[in-house]
């Protein structure tokens, strides 16, 4: 299906998005993962919804007046919420997945007037866990590795602490020295001005519990034993709701986004 690209000005940065479809407005967010991550799960659901992804602060095409700014989920939930105001078809369902589930959660609380639904798939909320103080310093310790130049010290530092396995030649493959150069951009601003904030952002569990819109909080099925499911699961008991399972793991919304468009409207049925 054709999408239409726009960029919205905001305070600080312009906003890369893209429009796809017809109906009910939904928007679908990451971090650091841009619009291009969300287009197949964007196709499959623009058959029946007007669907929003964008490219959040820093990445790729949202350049910011300051390329040296962080990138907070408060900072990015005010950037949504501009843009769900400036689209003016809301309010939105919003989909976030990993930092832009940090990102659906940080809108909810602080303009709930945008979105009915939020569903956060797998928040890598460490401050919800008893092991948190362990977790922020060894994410500490992986942005220290990456900006010492070790990018597959760092890459294999990340993955121990999120407790996800990769497979032999995987963590070769995300450091070779020929990679395209925006996606080591994107790279650098996530380990350097985006990671910490993210992983270290406290929920308002009171406000969210308050709050008009639903939340859901998704699991990947695959994900067992991870961070993001421990942290996911920690999400929902605060919340007291049941977690909603999703096929796959912690990017199964890639990995088959047919299916994971059908699970994803039986929860917005």
């Amino acid at each position: 299906m054709m999408s239409t690209a726009s960029s919205l000005a905001v305070p600080g940065v312009r906003l890369h998005y893209e429009l796809r479809g017809a109906g009910p407005l939904v928007a679908l967010v990451g971090s650091p993962m841009d619009a291009a991550a969300f287009a197949p799960l964007a196709e499959s659901l623009a058959a029946d919804h007007t669907v929003l992804t964008t490219d959040p602060r820093g990445i790729n095409r949202s350049p910011l007046d300051d390329p040296t700014a962080e990138s907070t989920p408060d900072l990015r939930a005010g950037d949504l919420s501009l843009l769900l105001a400036h689209v003016d078809a809301g309010p939105a369902a919003v989909l976030g997945s990993s930092g832009g589930a940090v990102t659906a959660l940080a809108l909810a609380q602080a303009h709930p007037e945008r979105v009915h639904t939020v569903i956060a798939h797998e928040p890598p909320l460490a401050q919800l866990l008893p092991d948190r103080e362990a977790l922020l310093a060894a994410t500490d310790d992986t942005i220290a590795t990456y900006l010492g130049g070790d990018v597959r010290g760092a890459w294999a530092k990340f993955m121990v602490t999120a407790s996800i396995q990769l497979p032999d030649g995987v963590l070769d493959m995300m450091s070779r020295p020929d990679r395209d150069a925006q996606q080591v951009a994107d790279e650098r601003r996530w380990f350097a001005h985006e990671m910490r904030a993210t992983i270290a952002w406290r929920p308002d569990l009171s406000a969210l519990r308050a709050a008009s819109p639903r939340v859901v909080v998704g699991i990947g099925k695959d994900s067992a034993g991870q961070l993001c499911d421990r942290t996911s699961r920690a999400l929902a008991l605060e919340l007291g709701i049941e977690p909603t399972m999703f096929s796959g793991g912690h990017t199964g919304f890639v990995d088959n986004p047919a299916r994971f468009a059908a699970e994803l409207r039986a929860v917005l049925d």
